[in-house]
């Protein structure tokens, strides 16, 4: 019976991850498409403003741009962590931050050794 009831218990822990990984593969793929987007919109606009602004223009459009990519990556970085704290705090999840946390130990060890 022990067993049995271990290997529900492991059945349960696995389909329980592999929901996880469907979701962040969802997101993962998610940023990608927009990525694309993002990347084909601007060459289009660029494409645009160098046959059609002055220089003036251009450079007040490139200003913009550069910080408006810089406040987009840093709400998308925001909400993806947002997002991963939301995941890693689903039940069922403790054994995979021990491993996380063991990949990370065994890292730091093999990064000292190393350096000698």
């Amino acid at each position: 019976m022990a067993k049995d009831t271990k290997a529900k218990d492991w059945d349960n822990l696995w389909g329980e991850y592999m929901e996880l990984l469907k979701k962040w593969t969802q997101s993962f793929q998610a940023l990608q498409k927009i990525s694309a987007e993002v990347q084909a919109k601007y060459n289009e606009v660029s494409a645009k403003a160098l046959n059609e602004s002055s220089e003036k223009t251009l450079k007040e459009f490139y200003e913009n741009w550069q910080k408006t990519m810089n406040e987009a990556s840093l709400n998308a970085t925001k909400q993806f962590g947002q997002n991963w704290q939301k995941i890693t705090n689903q039940p069922g999840i403790d054994q995979m931050k021990v491993y996380g946390d063991l990949m990370n130990t065994f890292a730091e060890t093999w990064q000292k050794m190393w350096k000698k």
